[in-house]
């Protein structure tokens, strides 16, 4: 994942910190900027989610990081003259510019592992009678507790997770009316 990329890009400014000023000053704000991105990473495995969290702290709408990065900054940069900081400045600039480019590119193309993964889920589905895009199917393993089969039609990709039943419920809505609090979890972590 990218904000893995980033959280081990940050310290690599932290250890240069100590020839340029203050260690602990420099290294606090890095540990800062680490905690963000792997509290933000732990926080939701929506990959979505996790891509408009790294967009917001690249694009500057987040406060916390960018008082932590305007510090390192400044801490690395506290012996430079003004032209070799403004070089420095316009290199994070563009080096964040690109990471925000390469975050919001990512998701269009699929993962391989993914994409097999998915394929993989399709084949069992169908090993087991089921039809990977059918939605009543996937209702009805909710509805069963089938929690196999539903992590499978997840997986598979083919079934809108927020489809609704005759009786207007979601799966889960099923999976939390059955009291399936595994199964429920799933749903809710993988429902856009």
């Amino acid at each position: 994942m990218k904000l893995a990329r980033i959280a081990l890009l940050l310290p690599c400014f932290a250890a240069a910190a100590p020839a340029l000023g203050s260690e602990d000053d420099a290294f606090t704000h890095a540990l800062t900027l680490v905690q963000i991105f792997v509290h933000a990473a732990a926080q939701s495995s929506d990959p979505q989610a996790n891509l408009r969290f790294l967009d917001d702290v690249l694009a500057g709408r987040n406060s916390e990081a960018n008082r932590a990065m305007t510090g390192l900054l400044e801490e690395a940069t506290a012996d430079l003259s003004p032209e070799h900081r403004d070089k420095f400045a316009s290199i994070a600039r563009d080096l964040a510019a690109l990471a925000r480019r390469d975050a919001l590119l990512r998701p269009s193309v699929p993962d391989a592992a993914s994409a097999e993964a998915a394929l993989q889920a399709r084949k069992d589905l169908n090993a087991m009678g089921l039809r990977y895009f059918d939605e009543a199917q996937f209702l009805d393993a909710v509805r069963r507790n089938d929690e196999l089969a539903a992590a499978l039609f997840v997986r598979g990709r083919g079934v809108s997770l927020a489809a609704k039943g005759p009786d207007g419920r979601t799966a889960l809505d099923i999976a939390r009316a059955n009291r399936n609090e595994r199964l429920a979890a799933l749903l809710s972590s993988s429902t856009p």
